[in-house]
């Protein structure tokens, strides 16, 4: 009974997704149909909806509005062209200066704003053209714009390990946006020392250098949008506020600068905010309740357990494990969204982890990490497709250049895997 369920979720899944139906509909009716063959119509239908109900009536889910609002904002603000000048002043002497500038730019930009593709079209839609002006290989300046996009769904505020908390049964947010921020930091500068290299080889030439007042000036201009990363995550460390409450504190924090210190968008915007936040999130908490459903369906009807011993009885060391899921979770990453993909398979390969000793904090850094490369890899991945168009590039060029990224980024995902220290000794060391 359990291949047979097993079977009718995963192929009602697959042909509803196949036809373009949404995927929270996919997940329910996935569910509904698998139970059926173990339960009565109304106790599945009555169960499925008490699920779908009971996973929504959550205080901590208040701060996804939150930060979609404030990521939503900061995308209109102006605020990329700040961090672009600081970027550069940061990387403005290195080896492929412009290179370096665009992926320091994504990962401020992006763990602002809280979006890959937000970061690669917004820095990535200036440093690209600039680079190919200054000599540089256009499809390398997009491979290096795409490569680094993803960093800010590591590094926090990121609603992936928002999310993730909520499924894996309250795992600490803070733990979770320390362990992405040190990993997420280390994939950038990953990249950035992929690019000294090459930019060496080929001759790049390195920006100019700007006198004392302007690197001041640029400086003085970028500190009130960082500022937000050291709120966020010092509030939330030294127990001033819990994850909600930064949320909103972002919320009040962007509008500030927004509409008050930068000037940069009229008051009137905002209503128009609310309603692409409110899309968002009804998206988002309609994933999360269908997701509720598919892990009832998959308990009732063991799948979770049954897929435990499947990859158990290949191996119960815990490298091979580890291997193992780190594989499944690369090419869920390569056909599905991260929201998606963390409400699906976080209740069925969490408890595989742990059987085997790994923290979840660790899990749920190792997981966005493996599915935030998803979202630059084909067949689906939304990052690629949207980085070459950004770049004017054709994909499969696109591709080719991104190779030696490609290798670099599961080089860092087996060091991530494989060296919990790396992720937990900053919350551990901070007691979280």
């Amino acid at each position: 009974m359990v291949a047979q369920s097993s079977f009718l979720l995963i192929g009602v899944f697959l042909a509803l997704a196949a036809l373009g139906i949404p995927l929270g509909i996919c997940m329910v009716a996935a569910s509904l149909s698998a139970v059926l063959l173990m339960a009565p119509l109304d106790m599945a239908l009555f169960t499925a909806a008490q699920k779908m109900l009971a996973s929504l009536d959550s205080f901590s889910l208040l701060a996804v509005p939150f930060f979609i609002l404030s990521g939503v904002m900061m995308n209109s603000g102006g605020i990329a062209v700040r961090l672009v000048n600081f970027a550069k002043l940061i990387a403005g002497r290195i080896p492929g200066s412009l290179t370096q500038t665009n992926i320091a730019g994504n990962m401020l930009f992006g763990c602002i704003s809280g979006s890959a593709i937000a970061a690669s079209t917004s820095i990535g839609g200036v440093m690209v053209p600039l680079q190919a002006k200054e000599g540089y290989d256009r499809e390398f300046a997009a491979a290096a714009n795409i490569a680094s996009a993803p960093t800010g769904m590591l590094i926090p505020p990121t609603t992936a390990f928002i999310i993730y908390a909520l499924v894996s049964g309250g795992t600490s947010v803070g733990a979770l946006f320390l362990g992405g921020a040190v990993v997420g930091t280390l994939w950038g500068l990953a990249l950035m020392a992929m690019v000294w290299i090459i930019a060496k080889r080929r001759g790049y030439p390195v920006s100019g250098s700007v006198t004392g007042s302007e690197a001041l000036r640029i400086t003085l201009e970028a500190i009130p949008s960082l500022m937000l990363i050291v709120i966020i995550i010092g509030g939330i460390v030294m127990g001033i506020f819990t994850a909600v409450e930064a949320s909103a504190i972002a919320v009040i924090y962007t509008m500030l600068l927004a509409f008050v210190v930068h000037r940069t968008m009229p008051l009137r915007a905002f209503p128009a905010f609310l309603v692409e936040t409110s899309v968002m999130t009804g998206t988002i908490m309609l994933l999360l309740s269908a997701s509720a459903a598919l892990s009832f369906a998959m308990a009732f009807t063991g799948i979770p357990a049954a897929v435990t011993s499947l990859i158990l009885g290949v191996s119960d060391d815990p490298y091979i494990v580890l291997l193992v899921i780190n594989l499944v979770l690369l090419i869920v990453g390569c056909f599905m969204d991260i929201g998606p993909a963390i409400l699906i398979f976080t209740p069925i390969l969490l408890p595989i982890a742990t059987s085997v000793g790994m923290d979840p904090v660790h899990f749920g850094v190792m997981m966005v990490f493996n599915l935030a490369i998803g979202t630059i890899t084909p067949p689906v991945g939304t990052g690629l497709f949207v980085g070459a168009s950004v770049a004017k590039v054709k994909v499969d060029r696109a591709i080719r250049a991104l190779l030696p990224f490609y290798i670099l980024l599961f080089i860092i995902l087996l060091i991530v895997a494989y060296v919990p220290a790396l992720t937990l000794a900053l919350p551990r060391y901070l007691g979280m």
